[in-house]
């Protein structure tokens, strides 16, 4: 559980580095640059930890790198041509997308704690998003770009979902090796079509894409092996608070009571997944 949320902070440190860039670094570069970073760490823990690179079950492995790219290619689109609410919103569907296909395709069952957990971390998420301004601007948004953000969350389930089927065969060092290594190649003829050269100041935070990318892959990994898909990423919710206090530190944006309601229907959503792991365990 502390692994989902050693997660959460790690990909919200993410997000600040993507927002340093600008946007004048296309999606696709920017997935190619957190890969390269990736590969490399991925490699070197690898190799300290005596472990081989390759896996057992290599066309999953496979496959799950490929969903995990798209999903990937599809948050960061749709980050650029959306409003940054109605983005987020529309990203933190996985989680039930996640509970749906885990139920589907693994068999695990969905008690009621995690579907409480998940409606509470929804509502919590439209609250901290803003709904007022959804309200305002829903009329006005473009269905391509809101399809893109529905298939980034429907792909981040399926890339969940698969890891938590690896967890039964592979270490979990190996399935994020897998994700950079086949990142690299999908995305290098994307970079190919519109290649922009990164400032030294951009290059550094790139170099933060990939290593916050890195350490919350792992600590994602670890964690969704070891719980149900659904509670883990019910608990996932948490980065919502720490995206806020992030934009509140860094770039001056305000928290105002949308935002400390949704901050604790977030916090109650991970409480709920929380005693529901510690009621699961064995006397």
């Amino acid at each position: 559980m502390l692994g989902m949320v050693a997660s959460a902070l790690s990909f919200s440190l993410m997000g600040v580095c993507v927002k340093q860039v600008g946007g004048r670094i296309p999606a696709a570069e920017v997935v190619f640059a957190r890969a390269i970073v990736s590969v490399a760490l991925s490699w070197w823990l690898l190799h300290r930890a005596g472990i081989p690179a390759w896996g057992n079950r290599r066309l999953l492995l496979i496959w799950r790198g490929a969903i995990g790219t798209a999903a990937l290619l599809c948050v960061y689109a749709a980050l650029a041509a959306l409003p940054l609410a109605a983005a987020t919103v529309l990203q933190y569907l996985y989680p039930p997308f996640t509970a749906l296909l885990a139920w589907l395709l693994l068999g695990e069952p969905i008690g009621k704690r995690v579907l409480a957990a998940m409606a509470l971390g929804w509502l919590g998420v439209l609250l901290v998003a803003q709904p007022a301004g959804l309200l305002q601007g829903g009329a006005t948004l473009a269905l391509v770009p809101v399809l893109i953000a529905v298939a980034g969350a429907l792909f981040t389930a399926l890339a969940y979902v698969s890891v938590r089927s690896l967890g039964t065969s592979e270490h979990p060092l190996v399935i994020v090796f897998y994700f950079p290594l086949v990142a690299l190649p999908l995305s290098l003829p994307l970079v190919a079509l519109n290649p922009v050269l990164p400032t030294p100041a951009e290059l550094l935070w790139l170099v933060g894409v990939g290593i916050f990318t890195q350490l919350g892959q792992v600590y994602l990994t670890r964690s969704l092996t070891a719980l149900p898909a659904a509670r883990a990423t019910a608990i996932s919710y948490v980065q919502v608070l720490f995206a806020g206090g992030w934009g509140w530190l860094l770039f001056g944006e305000s928290i105002d009571s949308w935002t400390i309601a949704g901050a604790g229907l977030v916090l109650a959503a991970t409480l709920v997944s929380l005693s529901h792991s510690q009621r699961q365990k064995p006397s």
